[in-house]
C-alpha cells in the first residue's frame, strides 16, 4: 500500500457511513445516491487494500480495521471542523475598524457615531478616513463605507443610501452676489471636486440650465474640502446632499435653485461576504441603515419642492 493519503472525499464518505451505520442514511445526508456512496467506499477499500465494512442485509458493520480507521477519521474531521470554525470566527469581537470616506466621516458619520457607542458601550470603534478601498487580506479592517457603483470584485456591497447633488453657497456670498443665476455662472467662483462622480458642466446639462459651460475656479481633492470651501465663503460649490444638509439646516449654507440631480453613485457598506455574519457588523449595519433612513426623512419636505433628475450615465 502507498503511504499517500487516500482522496479526502472517500475518507469523508467512510466517516459518515461509519458514524451513521448505514450507507443509505449517509448518502441522504450528502444528497448523493446510495450507489455513489457504496462506490466511494469500495474505491477506498481497494486503495488501502483493506475491508472496512461487513455488508449485511439492511446495515453495515465496521470490521476491526474499519473501527481503527473510524477512530482516526473522527479525530481528523473534528479537528478540521474546529479549524474551519476558528478561521470563521471574529478574531476581535469587541473592537471594530471602519474604513470610511473622509467626506462621509467628517460631515455625516462622526456627528452620529456617539449614538452607536451608547447602544453598544462594550464595542470600541476605530474610524479610519480613507478614499481608496482597503485590502482585506492585509489590513485589519472590518467594514468599509464607499461611494460608487457597488462593483467591488471579490467583496460584498450592501447598499446604504442614495444621494443628490445641488449647488450651495454661504449666506454671506449670497449677500455679496445677490444676482446669482444658475443660467449664468460666468461671473462667479465655482468650487468643484477633482475626483467627482459629476462635475459642474454635466450637472448643469442634466438640470436643464443654459449657462455657458463654466470651469471651476477652485478644484479640491475630496468632497469634504469642497464643503469647507463653501463654508469659507469662497464661492458656489456643487455638493452632495448627505454632506451639506446639516449646514443648510444650521443656516451656514444656502441651497441654490430647486433642481437636484440623483447620480448613479450610491453609498455602500463593503466587506468580504462572511464578515457580514459577524455580530458587530450586524449591529453596525442595522444602526447605520436606521440612521440613513432617518436622514432622508429629515429632507423629505425639501425634496418635495425640488425637481429630481436622474443621471443616465457618468461623465468625468
Amino acid at each position: 500500500m502507498s503511504d499517500r493519503v487516500p482522496p479526502l472525499q472517500g475518507l469523508y464518505y467512510f466517516y459518515l457511513a461509519a458514524e451513521m451505520g448505514s450507507f443509505k442514511a449517509a448518502a441522504e445526508k450528502l444528497f448523493v445516491s446510495a450507489a455513489a456512496m457504496s462506490q466511494q467506499i469500495r474505491q477506498l477499500e481497494e486503495r488501502i487494500d483493506v475491508q472496512l465494512f461487513e455488508r449485511q442485509h439492511r446495515r453495515v458493520v465496521l470490521t476491526a480495521e474499519g473501527e481503527t480507521l473510524h477512530h482516526y477519521a473522527k479525530q481528523a474531521f473534528r479537528t478540521l471542523q474546529d479549524g474551519v470554525r476558528q478561521v470563521s470566527l471574529d478574531p476581535d469581537p469587541n473592537s471594530m475598524s471602519l474604513s470610511v470616506l473622509p467626506s462621509f466621516a467628517q460631515h455625516w458619520l462622526v456627528p452620529r457615531l456617539g449614538g452607536f457607542s451608547q447602544l453598544h458601550p462594550n464595542l470600541s470603534v476605530m474610524l479610519m478616513p480613507k478614499n481608496s478601498l482597503v485590502d482585506f487580506r492585509q489590513d485589519r479592517v472590518d467594514l468599509c463605507v464607499r461611494y460608487g457603483l457597488g462593483d467591488y470584485p471579490g467583496l460584498h456591497a450592501a447598499k446604504l443610501m442614495d444621494d443628490h447633488l445641488y449647488p450651495v453657497c454661504h449666506p454671506l456670498y449670497l449677500e455679496q452676489h445677490p444676482e446669482v443665476c444658475l443660467n449664468d455662472l460666468s461671473k462667479h467662483t465655482l468650487i468643484d471636486d477633482a475626483r467627482p462622480d459629476m462635475n459642474w458642466q454635466y450637472w448643469l446639462e442634466l438640470a436643464g440650465f443654459n449657462s455657458s459651460v463654466p470651469k471651476a475656479n477652485l478644484l479640491y481633492q475630496g468632497a469634504h474640502v469642497v464643503i469647507e470651501g463653501a463654508l469659507a465663503v469662497q464661492g458656489i460649490a456643487l455638493v452632495r446632499h448627505s454632506l451639506a444638509w446639516k449646514y443648510i439646516q444650521q443656516g451656514l449654507l444656502v441651497k441654490l435653485g430647486n433642481v437636484e440631480v440623483k447620480p448613479r453613485y450610491r453609498y455602500y457598506l463593503v466587506a468580504p461576504k462572511p464578515y457580514f455574519k459577524r455580530d458587530k457588523i450586524k449591529q453596525f449595519s442595522e444602526w447605520i441603515n436606521q440612521q440613513a433612513q432617518q436622514f432622508w426623512l429629515e429632507g423629505e419636505t425639501q425634496r418635495s419642492k425640488s425637481k429630481i433628475v436622474n443621471a443616465p450615465l457618468i461623465k468625468n
